[in-house]
């Protein structure tokens, strides 16, 4: 995927608007973004006031964990998740027993 600061920046306002982020009294917008999948639906957002800056760490490990199930439909990525990192597949069979499947150890490693 290729992030240019197209992807995240426009002069106008424009994108700001549409996605309810700007303040039209104070001539600005809160820090948003919001990932699209290729399928034109918005599967994240994060919308922070003015003062507090994002982490782009995150936004670039959640940009691998929705390319990466996007593209392994039945697969979950869990929290933390990175490339390279152990995946779940959902069912009734782990349900309640998350932790016998993945341990703490292995999400915060």
């Amino acid at each position: 995927m290729e992030i240019t600061k197209e992807n995240f920046l426009t002069s106008t306002g424009e994108v700001s608007r549409a996605y309810g982020v700007y303040i039209e009294e104070a001539g600005l917008a809160r820090r948003g973004r919001f990932i699209i999948n290729p399928d034109g639906i918005v599967v994240a957002e994060e919308v922070l006031e003015p003062p507090v800056g994002r982490n782009v760490h995150e936004l670039i490990r959640q940009l691998a964990a929705w390319e990466y199930v996007y593209t392994h439909p039945g697969e979950v990525c869990p929290a933390n998740w990175r490339p390279g990192k152990k995946t779940l597949k959902p069912g009734p069979d782990i349900v309640g027993k998350v932790g016998t499947v993945i341990s703490i150890d292995e999400i915060l490693s």
